[in-house]
C-alpha cells in the first residue's frame, strides 16, 4: 500500500475525531503531523489517543464512530498475568497482528505511517515503534 493512501486513511480517522455534536456526523479532514520518533507520549498523543483515549481507556473522540470499539490499553498486563505484552503490543503497532480496527495485514496502518515519516530509516521506525510501545506500557494499571 502507498504512503499516500495510508496517510489519508490515517487522516480519514483524525477527521472522525473532530466529529461535531450533532445528529449528521462529518469529517474534517486535516494533515498529518509527523511527531518526535523520541517522545512516546507525543506520538500517542498524535495518533492513538483519537480512537483509545487521552488517557488509554478506549475512549477516544473517534470511538463511537468506529465499528469495532477500541480496547482499554490501561489493562493490557493485567490481561496478560500482570505482564505487559511488548510483543504483541509491538506487532499491533507495526501491522502484523490482524485487529479489525488497524486493518489487515495487508493495510498495516502503523507500520507504513512510520516508515512513510522516517523515509524508509529502520532504525528511526524501530526508535518510534519502542518508545510508543513504552508509553503504553506506562499507562498500565495494577488493579
Amino acid at each position: 500500500m502507498s504512503i499516500r493512501r495510508v496517510f489519508s486513511l490515517f487522516v480519514l480517522i483524525l477527521g472522525l475525531a473532530a466529529l461535531g455534536e450533532s445528529q449528521q456526523k462529518q469529517i474534517k479532514y486535516v494533515p498529518v503531523q509527523p511527531t518526535s520518533p523520541a517522545s512516546g507520549q507525543e506520538m500517542y498523543t498524535a495518533y492513538c489517543a483519537v480512537c483509545h483515549g487521552k488517557a488509554g481507556n478506549g475512549n477516544g473522540p473517534a470511538a463511537e464512530a468506529l465499528k469495532v470499539p477500541p480496547p482499554d490499553l490501561t489493562i493490557l498486563a493485567r490481561k496478560n498475568e500482570n505482564n505487559y505484552p511488548y510483543d504483541s503490543v509491538r506487532s499491533a503497532i507495526v501491522g502484523d497482528e490482524l485487529l479489525p480496527a488497524h486493518g489487515s495485514k495487508e493495510m498495516p496502518v502503523w507500520g507504513e505511517l512510520f516508515w512513510g515519516m522516517s523515509l524508509g530509516h529502520s532504525s528511526e521506525v524501530q526508535l518510534r515503534i519502542n518508545n510508543l510501545n513504552r508509553y503504553i506500557e506506562s499507562m498500565q494499571r495494577n488493579n
